[in-house]
Order: structure tokens, then sequence, then C-alpha cells
């Protein structure tokens, strides 16, 4: 017979094993991955368009469109672009994106789309026609009022956020990538940008602490080339690169190391709802965290190229800025990007 206390004690483990999960630094929950009303959501935003706007919003689940994805300046894009929309469907629009981002990423969208006003001011008149906080399209693969899987593309202009639901469960959510020009606004402007903002700041800053915390023998591991890349590997491609990661593994920094790399991964895993980050963090410490890699090329200090990635068993994080911004300020123009080692898009890398 159970007595109160071990009744207690019995509830308590309950609770612990099917909740809260506690592993070497992370607290990791073991959530269903359903997104509450992302399928309604994107039905009403489809029963309000117009015939001629859902022919462009639209596409099959199996278009090759839907694994067509970058984040450069285009003159035109798949799918149904925010300026094309009214202002209720925008609505509509911005409220989809925020249900399938968690708090962060969506802050950092909203401000990456902004930025584009900033970009606007600052190039040259025969430029600045591709800069508009507007021109970022909506497609939808597959119809989510009918069938069962069904995929959303958000893009534009240094934005690529790709994601696949079953039903309201999400069950892909890789590219995503984020960018930033500037990186930190460093000139001073009539149109409400603060200066000193950094939309990516924790992806540059929390890697810089990391990099600079490391001794010199670490450093030998961890510094992979002297000169940093001009971009990302496999930009636009299906899935990410295959190759063996490089760098220094968890397992030989310090616990104050690793606690930073941690941290480094949380900006970047954090970008989307809290209960699917919360599996992409499960995932890495299944995988075993010792393996994985922090590896850095170009400079240690900012206002000169760097570049890093960050890569386990099950994702890959890349990140470059090597670009001067529009007003000419060298490195400060961000690129990064979080992928699935084992496939993109739902799809399967082998």
């Amino acid at each position: 017979m159970k007595t109160p206390r071990t009744a207690l004690l019995a509830s308590a483990l309950v609770l612990f094993c099917s909740g809260l999960l506690v592993t070497s630094g992370w607290s990791v929950f073991q959530p269903a991955t359903a997104i509450t009303g992302v399928t309604r959501l994107a039905g009403e935003f489809l029963e309000s368009l117009e015939p001629k706007q859902h022919e462009q919003a639209v596409l099959s689940y199996d278009s090759e469109l839907r694994v067509n994805w970058h984040f450069i300046p285009m003159e035109t894009r798949k799918g149904l672009k925010l300026r094309d929309m009214t202002e209720p469907q925008r609505d509509r629009a911005y409220k989809l994106l925020q249900t399938c981002l968690s708090e962060a990423g969506y802050t950092k969208a909203r401000g990456i789309m902004n930025l584009e006003k900033l970009l606007y001011s600052l190039e040259a008149v025969g430029q600045r026609e591709r800069r508009d906080n507007l021109k970022y399209y909506f497609t939808f693969f597959g119809d989510p009022r009918q069938e069962e899987r069904w995929g959303i593309s958000i893009e534009g202009h240094h934005l690529s956020l790709n994601f696949v639901f079953e039903g309201d469960r999400m069950v892909a959510s890789t590219p995503q990538f984020f960018a930033a020009n500037p990186a930190v606004i460093k000139t001073q402007n009539s149109l409400g940008f603060e200066q000193g903002k950094q939309i990516l700041r924790d992806e540059q800053e929390l890697a810089f602490q990391l990099v600079q915390s490391l001794t010199a023998e670490q450093q030998r591991g961890a510094i992979i080339d002297a000169k940093a890349p001009k971009e990302i590997r496999n930009a636009g491609a299906v899935h990410p690169p295959q190759e063996p990661a490089s760098g220094i593994p968890a397992a030989q920094l310090l616990p104050e190391q690793q606690k930073m790399l941690r941290q480094l991964i949380d900006a970047y895993a954090g970008a989307i709802p809290p209960k699917v980050a919360a599996l992409r963090l499960k995932q890495i410490e299944e995988d075993g965290f010792k393996n994985v890699h922090f590896a850095w090329a170009g400079a240690t200090q900012p206002g000169i190229g760097h570049y890093y990635r960050i890569q386990g068993e099950s994702f890959l994080i890349e990140f470059v800025n090597t670009q001067p911004d529009a007003a000419g300020n060298p490195a400060n123009h961000i690129h990064c990007v979080w992928r699935d080692m084992h496939g993109d898009f739902a799809l399967s890398a082998e």
C-alpha cells in the first residue's frame, strides 16, 4: 500500500519523465510537435485570396519549386508577395509567419524585412528599387485544408524559411536562413533605426566570445583557415554539404566553453516554436553533444571577415560575415543558416 509520501514521489517521477528532462546543461522537453492553429490560419489566409492570388500562392506539394530556395535579391520569386496582398491578407500572412516561428524568430524575421527600408535609403538610385520591405513571398505546397502533408515557404531578400506540416504537426523546418545588412546599424538615419542595433546579435557576439575564450592549443584545433570563405556552402542547394565535421569537438572544450557553445546553438534552434526547438536540442543530446564540432575561419575580431560552422550528426549551422554593409563598413553583413544533416524539406539527403 502506498503512503502519501511514496505516492507523491511516484507522481513527481511520472511528471519528470513525461515532461522536463535536464541533460548536460539543456532543459529538454518532450512535447508533441503540433503547432496549435497553424492549419486553421493557413486555411483562413487561402480563403481570403482572389482566384489570381490563389493561383500564385498555391502549388502542388510535389512541385519542383518546393526545394528552390535562395536569399539573394531577385526580380521575382515563387509565390504571392506581401505587396500584392490587401491589408487584411497581409495581417493574416504575418500571423501565419508568427505561428511558424518562436517570438525570437519572428522578431528576427520582421527585423530583416524592415532593414530593406534602411537599404533603400543607403543605396544608389539605380540599385535601390530592388529594396522593398513588402517583397517577401508566401508559397503553399499542397492545400492545408484538404491534404495531410503540406508545406509553406516564406522568402525574400535575406530570408528563407521552409516548413513541412502533417496537419498541425511540423515535421521539417529547414533550410532556416536569416541574414542582416547591416549586421550592426552604424549610420545615423531618420527612419527610426537605432544605432548599434543588431538583428542577429547572439549569432555573432556569442561566437566571438567562444572563439576568443579558446586557448592557443584549442584554437589550433578549431581554426580551419586563416581566411573566411565568401559564402556559406550549398547556398540554394536542396541539401547541406555532407562532409565530415571539422574543427574542435565539444569534448575538448572546458565546461564554461561548452556552455557558450550551447548558448550559440540555442540562438539558432530557438527560432522556431519551443516545442520543435526542444526536439532539435533533444536530438543533439541523443547523438552526443561531445561530438558536436565548432570550426572557425578568418579573423577573431569584429570588422574583418570571419566565418564559423557548428556541426553535429543531425544539424549544421553556418555563419559568414565578410561583405561590407551598404554604407561601406567592412565585414558588417551576416548570412547564417540552420540545416538538417539528414535532409532538408522533409527529404532524405541519402
